[in-house]
This record gives C-alpha cells, structure tokens and sequence, in this order.
C-alpha cells in the first residue's frame, strides 16, 4: 500500500480563504436562525445595476456567445478595458496588453505565476488580503512582509520597503487603497515608492481594484501614472466586482508589457480558457458607461464609514484610524487582549473573535487572517441598520472586558 501523500504538498499547504470562511459561518448561523450581523465579507450590499444585468440577458440570447472565444478576453472588452483605464488613472496601454480573467484573484496568481520564478521574494506590505500570499506561494516565490500599523495609517514607508529588500527581491506588491486597512497613498508617497522600485529594477504588481472608493480629501493615484519609467515593469489587476457590484460574475482583467501578457494568456488558455461571454459582456457595459453608480454607492460607503469609525472609537480599548478608501475598517484590539470577558481571557484576536461570535453574535475577521494579530476587519458594505446594531453588540459586549 501507497505511503505517499495523498494532497500535494504544494496544495496541502494552501489556507481557505479566511475571509470567506468567516461569512460562510456566519451565514450558516444565520440560517439557522440566529440573528447574525457579519462584518466579513468584502462585497457591496447592493444588486448590479440594471443596464450591466440587461446586457447580460442580450448577451445570453445571441448565440454568437454561445461559443468558445479567445482565451485573453474579447476583443471589444480589452479595449474597453484599455479605455477605461486611460479615462480613469491616466494610464495609456493597448488592447493587446490586457487579458480579461475570472475575477481579480485569477489575475492575483497569473501575474505572480508568469512573474516568479522558485526563491524569487515579493515585498507585501502587512496587513494585507488573505489572497496574495497564497498566490505567491503558489508561484514558488517567497513572501517578505513589511509590518505597518495604526501609528502611521498602515502605510509603508520607502525606508521600510529599502530595509526588507534583498538581492533575491524581484517584485514589490503595491496595493492603493487598501484591503483589510483602508489605506490609501498620497500622489506623492506613491511616486516616491515608484521611483524607489525602478531605481532599483523591481517588477511592481499594482491591484487597483478599489480605485473609485475614495473618501475626503484622497485621492487614487495609480503608480504606473506617477512614475512613467516604471511602465516596462508593472502589472495592474483589477475588475468590475467592488466599482459596480459584480462580485459574482467573476469578471477580472490583468494589464502589463506584452510579452507578461501573451505569457499570462497562455497560462489561462490551458487553465480555464475564455472568461463566461455573457458575464463578459456585462463587463463590457460597465466598464463602458459613467461612474453614476459607483458615485451612489461611495455616498453610502461614505456615511457608513465615518458611522463605523466612529462608533469603534467609542469603544474601551478599541482604536480605529480613518480608513480612507475601500470599504473596510481595521480596528485595533490589542488593549482588550488578555482581559476577561464572559468568563474567559482571549490571548488573540483571533479567539475574541470566536467569543464574540458567540456571546454577541457578530462575525468579524481577526487580524491573524491578514498578518497582522491584535485586529479586527470590519466591512462596512452593509445595511446601515445592521451595521448600527452589529457595533452595538460589539460595544455591550466588549465594555465588559476587565
């Protein structure tokens, strides 16, 4: 009998994605008929808007979509894509240059697969989405993290980034506004970072998938716009699922050089082919219409956000910067570990995470999920209501803690 593994130890060594685990319980809870409140999952509450779901249903009955059609995306969407990103960040790039993928996390491990070679070492700025180091991983790279906290917003410096550099370093993970903090760099910090990365021939992977939800005064600056010279170097991902509400339709894009593109491209052609025409061609109204939508939903974001923050802040022990972009809030909790609470002393985030499941019956995700232990991810792409009564519950409960 076989004593060899079962599960590669390639695979055996991926963790589920927290974030969804975390709304996969809270959902389950809920079905079961507990009031549950998750803060966990990172997508808007809102329904797609009706003209991208009208395009869908057109495209569904034309069966020229009924077809396979070209691995990298079709036409007509790529160079919507190119469009969109010329109108929107500045940056100039042609059809050719961008393959469509199925959803952002496609384009997350396609442009580390096509970029890393086994040892290479990728600088990933903590806290960071729970996606990216598996990616890395996947691709035989080594992931080097670069600890921020609230100190300073959660943004790296160059002087951090230059400490964590070595000869092994090949790409810097840029990511402006941030999942799970928020955060989001200056113009100027980012061309700062930018020019850092091409003096020292650094490959950049950018995700500027949260390039709309913007609050106050900041602003998006893509680094590939602030510093030109870096444009044979970095690869931008991105896609439709956060600016129109289109998580589930799974529709991403990838943009670099060329040659990084034609390589992602055949990668994708033996992984999973073309993306879902009828999924695409909704892309394609979205990407091609105004930002009406996405400007309502930022105003509620907006107002949800500044609600939560502040909310969090009147909590004992909890400490919230102002996240500035994204729809998330990054709370420090490290003051309430070790304290009791219902009869017990949480040692980590992650275990008063657990707790408050239990006794309040809110779902958040803990720091650990994102490298940074001692805190909590609250999304705020909720139901005002809910989101006033989930931090209510936080508050009851954690005012307990002694």
């Amino acid at each position: 009998m076989s004593t060899r593994p079962r599960i590669s130890a390639r695979i055996s060594a991926i963790s589920e994605s927290a974030t969804l685990a975390v709304d996969a319980k809270a959902k389950a809870i809920k079905a079961a008929g507990r009031p549950v409140i998750g803060f966990g999952a990172g997508e808007p509450d809102f329904p797609t808007p009706d003209y991208i779901v009208e395009a869908a249903v057109a495209a569904a009955r034309d069966p020229r979509f009924h077809k396979y059609t070209p691995a990298g995306g079709l036409p007509e969407l790529k160079q919507a894509i190119a469009a969109k990103t010329l109108r929107d960040s500045g940056y100039e790039v042609e059809a050719s240059q961008v393959l469509v993928t199925n959803g952002g996390k496609q384009a997350v491990y396609e442009a580390f697969a096509t970029l890393l070679d086994p040892g290479d070492e990728v600088l990933v700025v903590a806290p960071y989405w729970t996606t990216y180091p598996e990616a890395i991983k996947l691709a035989g790279g080594v992931q080097v993290d670069v600890v921020t906290d609230e100190t300073t917003g959660y943004l790296a410096s160059v002087e951090q980034l230059e400490a964590a550099r070595t000869e092994r370093t090949k790409v810097l993970l840029f990511v402006s506004p941030s999942n799970p903090t928020g955060a989001v760099y200056s113009r100027e910090q980012t061309e700062a970072i930018g020019r850092w990365a091409a003096d020292n021939g650094l490959w950049i992977v950018t995700d500027e998938i949260y390039e709309h939800l913007v609050y106050g005064g900041a602003e998006f600056t893509s680094i590939a716009t602030a510093v030109p010279e870096l444009a044979d170097r970095v690869v931008i991902v991105n896609g439709v699922a956060k600016t129109y509400a289109m998580t589930g339709w799974r529709v991403g894009w990838l943009i670099g050089p060329s040659d990084v593109v034609k390589a992602a491209t055949n990668l994708q052609s033996h992984a999973t082919s073309n993306v879902s025409n009828v999924a695409q061609m909704a892309a394609l109204a979205a990407v091609s219409g105004d930002l009406s939508a996405v400007a309502e939903m930022r105003e509620a974001f907006d107002r949800r956000r500044q609600a939560m923050v502040r909310l969090l802040n009147e909590i004992p022990g909890v400490f919230c910067p102002e996240p500035k972009g994204a729809f998330y809030a990054y709370p420090s909790v490290k003051e309430l570990l070790g304290k009791e609470l219902r009869g017990r002393r949480p040692q980590s985030s992650a275990e008063l995470a657990e707790l408050i499941l239990k006794e309040a019956e809110v779902a958040v995700v803990p720091g650990e999920a994102f490298g940074t232990p001692g805190y909590f991810r609250l999304s705020y792409a909720l139901g005002d209501d809910d989101l006033a009564e989930g931090v209510s519950r936080l508050a009851k409960l954690l005012a307990e803690a002694h």
